[in-house]
């Protein structure tokens, strides 16, 4: 039994009630992650994430959220998914534990700011990012990647 918690819904949070749902992407080429706030997790929303790839076929990797469905039976995509409810985390090359280990580390960065406004998410977001990119940079060129991220 979960324990009833204060003003807390079972579920999933939407934008209008104030917790707006984070797609994290993960470019396993480049090893660049993109945590990206939306105002809904739906399959246009997945879309519009993805729509921007070369015209080959692109692998997604995911889990069983339902938005990522469709993505099967279209030509530009190839999605391997691992069913969580079905105890599967891994199968192959087939694991979103980057994309959780990012969004765990995302919590960690907001957690010090305590409500952090849905309109500004995108604002706190964008210093972990920074901050994933230069990480093993040395540093001139990390030091690079900052003035040019300013600016």
């Amino acid at each position: 039994w979960s324990r009833s918690r204060g003003l807390s819904r079972r579920g999933r949070g939407t934008y209008d009630q104030d917790k707006p749902p984070v797609f994290v992407l993960v470019d396993r080429g480049s090893g660049q992650r993109y945590v990206i706030p939306a105002k809904s997790a739906d399959e246009a929303t997945v879309r519009l994430l993805l729509g921007n790839h070369e015209k080959e076929s692109l692998t997604v990797y995911t889990d069983g959220f339902r938005a990522y469905d469709p993505l099967d039976d279209d030509e530009n995509f190839h999605r391997e998914a691992v069913i969580h409810d079905d105890g599967e985390y891994a199968d192959g090359d087939a694991h979103v534990n980057t994309c959780e280990s990012h969004a765990s580390l995302a919590r960690r960065w907001l957690s010090p700011h305590r409500g952090v406004s849905k309109d500004k998410l995108t604002a706190y977001l964008r210093p972990l990012q920074l901050r994933r990119r230069i990480l093993h940079k040395p540093g001139r060129e990390a030091l690079k990647e900052i003035v040019q991220a300013v600016l």
